[in-house]
């Protein structure tokens, strides 16, 4: 039997826009022979994506979802053209893919995002709640086949709390921010609170939650940095100078800090905003296109 290597896969998905189990089934068949693997896809309805996968996908949309206030999905799914972006089917495929996310919470976007997890974890792979007969990757490859552009599900996040709300924040479909938050304070007052909080990350886009979330490989780096900067100075008045810079660090990357984006006499920082008895667990900011996403911010 003809070995078939992970990158022929990978390529035969890329360019056919098939899963990767029918493409890896396909080569197999095709003993390796990547264009005769091509045309039994074809054969089979599965690569009428065939040759999209390879366009740029850059525009598209980021949007939400939440339910009931406790559970929150934020999704970016890209697409070729701004046109497609608007159009009752592709977002359909986002309310779907949303609600999906949301019902069975995977590990992953597919097997590539993560080799080690089973493919019943991973989105693209699930059978599709709302349609038994289907799996999510087949809803891509519908909409690939009907919108005639490249389709991506490029990255999600959910969050789920037991007490307090899940918020978010939807700039313009190009920027999302989603915030989970812990409280004993009523929805209908919190909620607000949680979408201001949203708005400032979005404009403001914090690194961090807190100070004591930063790394102290992180802090010792700006320490260095602020030493180096300042010379001919005492010991004691250099590490005040340092300290002053640190506190100035913190106040841009941290939320908690951060002047809150609303204050029109810029004088209230978030945690003001937030009070004592609500704390920011987790929040996500995507940005439609963004070449390196940022990780999600968790407590």
């Amino acid at each position: 039997m003809t070995e078939i290597s992970a990158a022929a896969v990978k390529d035969l998905r890329e360019k056919t826009g098939a899963g990767m189990m029918e493409c890896k089934k396909a080569l197999t068949d095709a003993g390796g022979d990547f264009e005769k693997a091509i045309d039994i896809l074809r054969q089979k309805g599965l690569a009428s994506a065939a040759k999209k996968a390879s366009r740029s996908a850059s525009q598209g949309l980021i949007s939400s979802f939440i339910q009931a206030d406790k559970i929150g999905v934020m999704a970016e799914i890209n697409c070729e053209t701004d046109f497609v972006a608007r159009t009752d089917d592709f977002q359909e495929l986002m309310k779907n893919v949303m609600e999906q996310v949301a019902a069975t919470d995977p590990a992953c976007v597919s097997a590539e995002d993560a080799p080690s997890e089973k493919p019943e974890n991973c989105l693209f792979e699930q059978v599709f709640v709302n349609n038994p007969d289907k799996k999510i990757k087949d809803l891509v490859t519908e909409k690939v086949a009907k919108l005639g552009e490249n389709i991506v599900i490029r990255r999600f996040i959910r969050y789920q709390v037991a007490q307090g709300l899940v918020g978010a924040y939807i700039h313009m479909d190009k920027i999302g921010v989603m915030v989970a938050a812990e409280s004993a304070a009523k929805a209908d007052e919190l909620r607000p609170i949680i979408k201001d909080v949203a708005m400032h990350i979005a404009a403001a886009n914090p690194s961090y939650i807190a100070r004591d979330h930063i790394p102290q490989d992180i802090i010792d780096r700006e320490k260095a940095i602020y030493r180096a900067q300042v010379t001919g100075k005492p010991a004691e008045i250099t590490e005040k100078i340092v300290e002053g810079k640190l506190e100035k660090y913190y106040s841009d990357v941290c939320l908690l800090e951060q002047i809150f984006v609303k204050d029109p006499e810029g004088k209230k920082k978030v945690k003001d905003v937030i009070g004592a008895g609500t704390i920011i667990k987790s929040f996500a900011r995507f940005q439609l296109g963004e070449t390196q996403p940022a990780e999600p911010k968790s407590c």
